[in-house]
């Protein structure tokens, strides 16, 4: 079953917001058990995250006029490795209203390969 997205046309606040993986790519370790919790002032962004693999995780960053992100991520894993990497993440909302994040990302250690995932407004 397809399911209709449409741009983000008006500003998004952030701030509050809940996020879940639903799609990842193999080399990425957040999934469906990783809870992210958004806070947003003015147009910087920050939110912690953990669950699944990940102990404990951070990102900062900003979010432009559009309502994409920009924001660099660091996470310690199950594993003990410190993983960090960037990621600009583009948003559309849902007929439910929910908001999406489609994103593209790279790790910054490691292997340095890129990724892709889609979180969901929980």
């Amino acid at each position: 079953m397809e399911k209709n997205c449409i741009s983000a046309a008006f500003k998004i606040n952030y701030d509050g917001r809940i996020f879940t993986p639903q799609k990842n790519s193999e080399n990425g370790e957040v999934d469906g058990r990783t809870i992210f919790s958004y806070h947003q002032s003015g147009n910087m962004l920050w939110a912690d995250y953990s669950g699944g693999e990940i102990v404990r995780g951070h990102l900062l960053g900003t979010v432009a006029e559009d309502g994409a992100l920009d924001f660099h991520y660091q996470h310690i894993n199950a594993g003990g490795q410190v993983r960090i990497g960037r990621c600009r993440s583009v948003p559309q909302i849902t007929e439910s209203g929910k908001i999406e994040l489609h994103e593209t990302w790279q790790w910054l250690n490691g292997d340095n390969s890129h990724g892709n995932s889609v979180l969901i407004e929980l």
